[in-house]
């Protein structure tokens, strides 16, 4: 694994999953399945080093864009 402190990542992970959740109105738990199903978690992990450095609406907008091409239904 590289240098990457896995606490940041776990806050980041958490943070990102209440902003999606936020934005299209799902409870916290709804919004990590929805996530977790559509393979938007993968994505929050896989790419990490990227996807912290943009603002929260756009890793959101991001997530919500990927998890669609996916199979999700939000848009």
């Amino acid at each position: 694994m590289d240098n990457i402190d896995i606490s940041d990542k776990i806050e980041y992970v958490i943070a990102a999953i209440s902003e999606f959740g936020r934005k299209h109105g799902l409870s916290n738990k709804e919004a990590y399945h929805y996530l977790k199903r559509f393979k938007g978690i993968e994505m929050l992990d896989k790419f990490y080093d990227v996807m912290h450095t943009l603002s929260f609406k756009d890793a959101t907008d991001d997530l919500t864009a990927y998890c669609h091409r996916q199979g999700g239904a939000l848009t």
